[in-house]
């Protein structure tokens, strides 16, 4: 970023001039991203459907991305844009990494996503923003931290879980009723899609899982050993394990009762 702002600025995000528009532009926009963290590392996933208005512009987008080894993106908004921040992002990171020889800090890191969300200001107040949410595995403290942003880069550290996107409201609330500091990592992967599909319930904007097309939510785990997302097989899995408890009871699962 420093690089193109001295030579190119014209070129970031945040610096383009849009044309003279009438009215709301419309872009494909990222809709609905979970994360939880479990003792041991943080799984970050996301559905698959991009909205244009009350069109549904892609059934199949991706938009959880490894950052490095130790983090990954979860996007929100403007598609378009959001993408091309992940590669610039990831750019940064793996050229601090070969300067300096070792890994910014996932509190760095946060921090630097912070800043690249702040610079692309003037184009959120046009209608495209950007609001990711961003996890990792913490090699100094040991542990899975999330972070959530809102459209001027304020920054903030999530407790346990959290959700960004059209469908965020519904998702936080499954998580809300389910979640546990001492889940483990099926018991996290298995909450993540819950909320995803709670979230689709009652979010148009949110897609659930379709079955028909076999696409299935996007699921990442990071633990100590790094980034690995689920394979297809492993996330169609679990989402049809869930379906199929959700013919018994549509409304999904319990918070048990004290």
């Amino acid at each position: 970023m420093d690089f193109l702002g001295e030579h190119s600025p014209e070129m970031l995000p945040g610096n383009r001039v849009l044309p003279p528009v009438q009215g709301v532009i419309e872009a494909p926009h990222g809709t609905t991203i979970v994360a939880a963290a479990f003792p041991g590392g943080v799984v970050l996933a996301g559905d698959r459907r991009a909205t244009m208005g009350n069109m549904i512009a892609q059934r199949d987008i991706e938009k959880v991305f490894p950052a490095d080894e130790y983090s990954a993106v979860g996007i929100a908004g403007t598609a378009g844009l959001a993408v091309e921040m992940v590669k610039l992002f990831q750019l940064e990171l793996e050229h601090f990494e070969k300067v300096e020889g070792a890994q910014l800090s996932l509190e760095g890191k946060a921090n630097r996503l912070s800043t690249m969300i702040r610079s692309n200001l003037g184009m959120a107040m046009q209608g495209l923003a950007v609001v990711p949410l961003f996890a990792g595995y913490d090699v100094d403290r040991a542990k899975g931290r999330i972070f959530s942003y809102d459209v001027t880069g304020g920054r903030s550290e999530e407790n346990g879980y959290a959700a960004t996107g059209s469908g965020s409201v519904f998702a936080r609330g499954s998580m809300k009723k389910l979640y546990r500091n001492d889940l483990t990592e099926q018991e996290t992967t298995t909450l993540v899609i819950q909320a995803l599909y709670d979230a689709a319930d009652d979010d148009s904007a949110t897609g659930g899982p379709d079955v028909a097309r076999r696409i299935y939510p996007i699921v990442t785990v990071i633990t100590e050993e790094g980034f690995r997302r689920l394979s297809d097989d492993e996330s169609a899995e679990l989402a049809r394990a869930i379906l199929e408890k959700r013919l018994e009871q549509p409304d999904g699962p319990r918070a048990a009762l004290l």
